[in-house]
């Protein structure tokens, strides 16, 4: 019998319930036997497996986070570790292994892989900075950021203030520029176009002077310092400036029908092309095609963002 498990690995995405829900049904439709790992990397360290049934994945679709819960591991990430992890599988009979994501995750996968198991990746990430597919959980974190924009932009206007809003990205501004065109944000900073904080202060005078109360600027995390952003707009327009971190709350919350879909999609493809005898690959949606793209590839790639979304933002901010 074809055994194989699957864990969650990183940070966490709404969203990868519903892929472990696909990946379990789909694994014992095709007759497979099938095992979840707890706490990712770690659980593969210290043998933590369950064995799945359908049960096991019933009413999880819906939910936030990871039943399977998730870890960063720097264990695994060492020889030793991952030969321990090998051991704990093998003895199960397991040699297929499906890591739900991100770049992280998919790179300790893609080292595991050659010990000679078969890892099988689905990309998961709020921050959709892999190569060459669309993430599982972006579209919940940017929904959540919107809601966020639509509450602040109504006490800016009741106020008159500018509000500087950080979101989470670090490499990635894919986040930050899909929210802040949704929410009609005056300004986007994000790490692929250097910081312009004069263009920042000029639209803002330029609100001013066509009677415009309030401000939405928003901020990719670590690219420009919002309290010292919070400084400058003050001393420049003089201006009552106040800063809103978002943090973790973007990771959390039912995840969206496109989420669900996306998933739901990803997980049951994964186990398809475990039965085809795919070796070492990402399950990628890019354009509504799924592909198979190997890991090598996946992990040595660098997600180039769409700037035309960047120009829309910049003309309509006018």
């Amino acid at each position: 019998m074809t055994k194989l498990a699957v864990l969650t690995s990183g940070g966490d995405a709404s969203g990868m319930n519903a892929a472990i829900r696909a990946v379990v049904r789909t694994a014992i439709y095709k007759g497979f036997e099938v095992y979840g790992v707890k706490q990712g990397f770690d659980g593969l360290i210290e043998g933590n497996f369950e064995k799945m049934s359908l049960g096991s994945v019933a009413d999880i679709i819906q939910r936030g986070g990871t039943v399977l819960q998730t870890s960063r591991s720097d264990v695994f990430m060492t020889e030793s570790g991952q030969k321990i992890a090998l051991d704990n599988l093998l003895q199960l009979g397991i040699e297929h292994l499906i890591i739900i994501g991100g770049n992280g995750s998919l790179a300790g996968g893609y080292a595991f892989s050659k010990l000679g198991l078969n890892v099988i990746g689905i990309p998961a990430s709020i921050d959709n900075d892999i190569v060459y597919t669309n993430s599982i959980g972006f579209d919940t974190a940017v929904n959540t950021v919107l809601e966020a924009i639509n509450r602040i932009r109504d006490t800016a206007t009741s106020h008159g203030r500018v509000f500087i809003i950080e979101v989470m990205g670090h490499n990635c501004g894919e986040l930050a520029l899909a929210a802040g065109v949704a929410g009609g944000a005056e300004s986007i900073l994000i790490p692929e176009i250097e910081p312009d904080i004069n263009g920042v202060i000029d639209k803002i005078g330029q609100g001013t002077k066509r009677g415009k109360l309030h401000s939405i600027i928003i901020v990719a995390e670590d690219v420009y310092p919002v309290d010292k952003l919070k400084d400058i707009i003050k001393e420049k327009t003089a201006q009552d400036v106040r800063v809103t971190i978002l943090g973790h709350v973007q990771r959390g919350g039912t995840p969206t029908a496109v989420d669900r879909i996306l998933a739901s999609t990803l997980g049951k493809e994964a186990v398809e092309v475990i039965a085809e005898g795919a070796k070492n690959v990402l399950i990628a949606s890019y354009n509504n095609k799924l592909l198979t793209i190997p890991l090598a590839e996946i992990i040595h790639g660098q997600k180039t963002l769409k700037l035309e979304l960047f120009e829309i933002a910049r003309i309509l901010s006018i």
